[in-house]
């Protein structure tokens, strides 16, 4: 019987020393720790870990939202689990699968969790919205037209240049180029 430890932040500039910790005191033989967004169950270390944990294995984590953040994710992980009889315990929930109790504790986390995910896209969605209302505007600002435009586009457009020479004379990359010449036709 090991004990597996599984720690999960969103973004490579998070840092997991709190689960580090947290995990460390309880004593772990192997720890899987990841930098990726628990959105889906689509995560490199994730996947090892469900390979290599055994039979008779403790899996420990710092809280369930490390491990999944929807309730469908993370009961297919439970289930995972429990199919290898591998126990989870969550040290901030203390929910510890090997009990009914438990494993209906850790269902309403789940659905908790998936509840937060979903309210916080949700005002970021609002808070976007409301930020294009006041006129902010997202995405790269737009290069503006170079001042050779008009002449090259010209040449281009005569077939007097090629369309490389053009990018070479506006100094445009192929996707800007053809994207403003493709603007340019719908204003004559």
């Amino acid at each position: 019987m090991s004990k597996i430890g599984y720690i999960r932040v969103s973004t490579i500039e998070q840092n997991t020393d709190r689960q580090e910790v947290t995990l460390g005191d309880i004593g772990m033989d192997k720890i899987f720790i990841e930098k990726a967004s628990g959105k889906n169950t689509k995560r490199p270390e994730l996947k090892k870990m469900l390979e290599y944990i055994r039979e008779g294995d403790i899996l420990y984590i710092e809280s369930i939202s490390r491990l999944a953040r929807s309730t469908k994710d993370l009961l297919a992980i439970v289930q995972q689990l429990q199919e290898k009889n591998v126990e989870l315990i969550s040290s901030k929930e203390n929910i510890d699968t090997t009990t009914p109790q438990g494993r209906f504790i850790l269902t309403v986390f789940a659905a908790l969790s998936e509840l937060e995910r979903e309210n916080t896209l949700q005002r970021q969605k609002e808070g976007i919205a409301a930020a294009r209302i006041k006129g902010k505007r997202f995405g790269r600002p737009k290069i503006e037209k170079p001042k050779k435009w008009d002449e090259v586009i010209s040449l281009w457009t005569n077939n007097r240049i090629t369309a490389v020479e053009a990018m070479r004379r506006l100094k445009m990359n192929r996707g800007t180029f053809y994207r403003r010449a493709k603007e340019y036709k719908k204003i004559q």
